[in-house]
């Protein structure tokens, strides 16, 4: 399977390849943000609004909306008038105007840790997660996050700082890298560490630490641990705040490669592949279009935009079409 490049290929310098990520690469990925300045700004991207009028609702000047009022609503909000007219309670919406922290959470657990070109899914997590700070960071934003692994979490609180932002890259590149000393630690290494992690849940329920109304908060992960807590932890986070899910997958995961005996490992174990049942190789495509379907739909009930991360694909690229056909 070939390494697809939909645009410019002098784009392709900031694409960061293999199973772990440098400081220095995600430190180069500044450039590439540079590369998305003009679009995010004419556009005003989630979260990159700067000085200019944002689409998205928070807390502002500019009245936007009545809306039914949700749980987790400021009460101070709550339009009298309107809910003495319709027996039901509403709360008025603002358009945002002014600077939103940016929060970044980035999922480097062990489910991430597999890439068949290209890059490792954790790899690309860590790239996108970069861009998006460079983003907010030259921007003028403040820009904070959470980087969380099995059993492992760092929180670093939102700043508008560039020392911030090297605080937040600096953890992205130790928690990638202990993915490969964890691999290598041998099969006990995952018991000895201690419990089962919570999933995505323990670190949403974390998030509320640093969340405050009208951020936005980028999740970049693959989902493989979304449960209903955590969905319900998504839910309270996105209601006040504009949330983006960001999904890595790998070419693997979509679909099998072409008919044949493939070898594979998990680093430590050696099996073999076989790919030749067609009928093996529907079901395999349809269960990952299934689960993407699902994806979507609970994304969708809870008003949560949507980015899929191919690992075979340019990071930056992957960027400019979804600012584009969304904002």
């Amino acid at each position: 399977m070939s390494y697809r490049q939909r645009s410019d290929p002098g784009h392709a310098r900031y694409q960061v390849q293999g199973a772990t990520v440098s400081l220095q690469q995600l430190l180069t990925q500044r450039h590439a943000a540079k590369t998305l300045e003009y679009l995010a700004h004419s556009r005003s991207i989630a979260g990159i609004s700067g000085l200019h009028l944002s689409r998205m609702r928070g807390r502002g000047i500019d009245f936007e909306e009545f809306r039914p009022y949700q749980p987790g609503d400021d009460i101070k909000l709550i339009d009298w008038r309107v809910t003495a007219r319709t027996s039901k309670p509403f709360a008025k919406v603002f358009r945002e105007e002014r600077e939103r922290p940016v929060i970044i959470a980035v999922d480097q657990s062990h489910n991430m840790y597999f890439g068949s070109q290209v890059a490792f899914k954790s790899v690309i997590a860590a790239q996108a997660a970069a861009l998006f700070c460079w983003l907010a960071i030259d921007n003028g934003d403040r820009v904070g996050g959470l980087v969380f692994s099995d059993h492992a979490a760092t929180l670093v609180r939102p700043k508008r700082s560039r020392r911030s932002a090297l605080h937040l890259l600096k953890q992205i590149h130790e928690f990638n890298n202990a993915l490969r000393e964890a691999t290598r630690a041998g099969p006990g290494a995952k018991e000895a560490e201690g419990a089962e992690s919570g999933g995505l849940a323990a670190p949403l329920a974390q998030m509320r630490k640093i969340l405050r109304p009208g951020s936005t908060l980028y999740l970049i992960s693959d989902f493989v641990t979304l449960d209903e807590r955590a969905l319900r932890y998504l839910g309270q986070l996105s209601r006040q705040n504009n949330v983006v899910c960001c999904f890595v997958h790998d070419a693997l995961e979509e679909s099998l490669p072409s008919p044949g005996v493939y070898s594979i490992t998990d680093g430590r174990r050696k099996g073999a592949l076989h790919t030749h049942g067609r009928r093996a190789r529907e079901q395999y495509r349809e269960q990952f279009a299934e689960r993407c379907r699902v994806l979507e739909a609970e994304f969708d009930r809870l008003q949560v935009s949507l980015l899929k991360f191919r690992t075979n694909e340019l990071v930056v690229e992957q960027i400019r079409q979804w600012i584009t056909r969304n904002c």
